[in-house]
């Protein structure tokens, strides 16, 4: 096992054990404004998932393995480094009586051991930016089938004032992690001819202080607007979004 894998299972042992009281602070203040990209993700996610094979990749202890279980996906398998994550994912999917059709395994996500064209979706939420893009891209392309769907949720890394929280914060996440550039976004497109983007958070950044208030949920509607109007208009500031979904279809096998 490589340095980086083993601090990363370490790491994110700590954090599925309840080890990182910052990290869940962070979550909370910041996480509060990301209902319209996780809507959009679940939506892609539940439609595409409907009688097919999905994976989830680092899916921790799994905010969506279980919810395309019971929306019809034939079965869902997630992996993760940590092993604490995968043994609470599987007792999790026993209670809910899915242990049926789902399964929960310890697996490096860079190297994985599934046969080729095995899936018709593969998601992850935050997990790339942890990875090896070039093997992560080419494991997604060998095991994905080619009128298949990988998606996922990642952060950005172009924008100075995150980069300077970020900077502020290095006890809630690995030294291995690399928020996105738009270079590796392109990078891909070396291993899918189709790669769409679709970018979360600029003014809606400023929502966060105010999340306790009665006015917050319209506040953030209302900053999410803007944003959609900055992006469209000013095409340049997408790459300073805090987050984007990336959605890669029709694998170039190699």
């Amino acid at each position: 096992m490589s340095k980086k894998i083993t601090s990363e299972k370490e790491f994110h042992n700590k954090v599925f054990g309840g080890d990182n009281e910052a990290r869940e602070r962070a979550n909370e203040h910041f996480y509060s404004i990301t209902k319209k990209l996780l809507d959009y993700y679940r939506s892609i996610l539940v439609n595409r998932s409907k009688g097919g094979q999905v994976l989830e990749y680092g899916c921790g202890l799994s905010s969506f393995s279980y919810l395309l279980a019971h929306k019809g996906a034939t079965f869902a398998r997630g992996i993760d480094i940590s092993d604490v994550a995968i043994e609470q994912a599987n007792d999790r999917a026993v209670r809910e009586g899915l242990a049926h059709k789902m399964e929960f395994l310890v697996m490096d996500a860079e190297q994985l051991e599934f046969q080729d064209n095995s899936f018709d979706v593969i998601c992850g939420n935050g997990i790339l930016h942890h990875l090896d893009l070039s093997k992560s891209y080419q494991e997604l392309s060998r095991t994905l089938k080619p009128d298949g769907l990988a998606i996922f949720t990642e952060p950005l890394g172009h924008n100075p004032l995150i980069n300077w929280y970020r900077n502020r914060t290095p006890g809630i996440r690995t030294e291995d992690e690399h928020p996105l550039f738009v270079s590796d976004i392109k990078l891909a497109s070396q291993f899918f001819n189709k790669v769409e983007t679709k970018y979360f958070f600029l003014a809606t950044l400023a929502c966060s202080p105010f999340r306790k208030y009665k006015f917050f949920k319209g506040l953030v509607r209302f900053c999410d607007g803007i944003d959609t109007i900055l992006f469209s208009v000013f095409p340049f500031l997408r790459k300073h979004a805090w987050m984007v979904v990336i959605s890669m279809s029709d694998p170039i096998k190699k």
